[in-house]
């Protein structure tokens, strides 16, 4: 007969996972419409059952343990397993691939491809949501994500992969630069109204690795969103900074010009997924796929 496995009540390890991906006892509590006292419970009741301390007290708040920190990226792993499992019973004997994505990604690159990626990786159910979901990814939300980042994304339970790493270049509609009487320096682009999303702060690294030693004060209006950064520019109200691999059909169709030339480059574009997913057929056809498209980027 077999011996039954030693784990822990399931609602204890959801509620400590939970709250591993938060950092906050009340959020988990409110991801899982359960009080903030019962979450706390079922973290004392997993101690209890593992004998070890998975969260310490720090001021007003709980933070995790260093063996707290191994064993959630260890659960979170676990539950990643369980959700990809899931996900392809309920996807039955048709193969399927959901796609999350930032929105810029979805809708000037990738949405004009659809047909060519079905073909490609041949799956019969494509879906592609135009939305970043991070750790949701591991509740079932997605089977990849295709996102922007300037460094390695670290996301417990995914790994990540690049497939592509444009140039940055700054961009903004021809009548703009036209009535700007040219732009052959730096100081010439900073003297421009510029565009940001949530911060000045890509604009004075973009600056900085461009050669600039002294930034001014940078002003302009904050648009919060790459999507809509490149929208602004196309509409003459400042100079956004863009990646090439975004900014390419606006390039090509005259919408946009690149007010600068420059070699700089920010970041890379990540393809991520469980460890168990990255074994699909179909996924490691979409990272070559990506990779064989935007090369040149």
């Amino acid at each position: 007969m077999n011996e039954p496995r030693n784990i822990p009540p399931l609602i204890s390890l959801r509620a400590f996972e939970t709250y591993s991906r938060h950092g906050l006892v009340r959020e988990a509590a409110e991801e899982l419409s359960i009080s903030h006292t019962v979450v706390s419970r079922h973290i004392q009741n997993l101690e209890y059952f593992l004998k070890v301390k998975l969260v310490r007290k720090s001021g007003r708040n709980l933070v995790l343990t260093r063996e707290g920190e191994r064993y959630a990226e260890q659960i979170r792993r676990a539950f990643g397993i369980i959700a990809s499992a899931s996900g392809g019973l309920r996807r039955g004997t048709e193969s399927a691939l959901h796609i999350s994505c930032m929105p810029g990604l979805a809708t000037r690159r990738i949405l004009g491809m659809l047909s060519e990626i079905e073909r490609t990786i041949q799956v019969g159910n494509l879906t592609l949501q135009p939305q970043l979901l991070g750790a949701e990814m591991l509740k079932g939300g997605a089977d990849v994500e295709l996102t922007y980042s300037e460094t390695v994304p670290a996301i417990p339970g995914l790994s990540a992969e690049i497939f592509a790493s444009p140039r940055i270049i700054p961009v903004a509609s021809p009548e703009l630069l036209a009535s700007a009487g040219g732009v052959r320096t730096l100081s010439d682009l900073t003297r421009l109204p510029l565009i940001h999303e949530k911060t000045s702060r890509q604009w004075e690294d973009w600056l900085t690795k461009a050669g600039m030693v002294e930034i001014p004060e940078l002003r302009g209006v904050k648009l919060w969103q790459g999507n809509l950064s490149i929208e602004g520019a196309r509409l003459g109200q400042g100079v956004a900074l863009v990646s090439t691999l975004i900014a390419r059909p606006s390039l090509e169709q005259g919408e946009i010009v690149e007010v600068l030339p420059s070699n700089v480059r920010l970041g890379d574009y990540y393809m991520l997924a469980s460890d168990q997913t990255w074994k699909r057929a179909e996924v490691q056809k979409l990272r070559d796929w990506l990779r064989a498209v935007f090369a040149g980027e």
